[in-house]
Formats: C-alpha cells, structure tokens, sequence
C-alpha cells in the first residue's frame, strides 16, 4: 500500500508540516525537512496501527513538498 504525505513549509512557525489524508491522525513537524521525514519513518507505521490498519509488508510513502517563498 502506498500512503501519500504532503509537506508544506509555514513560513510564520519556521517550520516544515507533514499531513495526509491518507493517514487519519498524521500531523507532524519540525524546523528541519530531513528531521521531519526521519520522525515520518516511525511514526507512520505507528499511526498506521493505531487506525487499526495493520501491514505485514513494508509501507510506501509518497511525499510532496511545497515551500513558497516572496524575494524582493
């Protein structure tokens, strides 16, 4: 199964935040976007079980990242 992770940067808090629509419960964030996608990896799966929804195999994450920044 693959789950799909949006990551979107708030340039308000500093910080990256991971959501899915595909993972009730997954709202995740973090200064770093490498931090951000290490925390990913545990914890999906333990949300994932906590929903009830349980994988033998190994789970597939999508990510689609957005940061807009103005200049000028």
């Amino acid at each position: 199964m693959e789950y799909k992770i949006n990551l979107l940067w708030d340039a308000e808090a500093a910080v990256w935040v991971a959501q899915s629509e595909d993972i009730p419960g997954l709202v995740l964030e973090s200064g770093s976007f490498d931090a951000l996608l290490e925390r990913l990896r545990y914890a999906v799966p333990e949300i994932l079980e906590l929903n009830g929804i349980k994988n033998d195999e190994s789970v597939n994450i999508c990510y689609f990242s957005e940061r807009r920044e103005r200049v000028g």
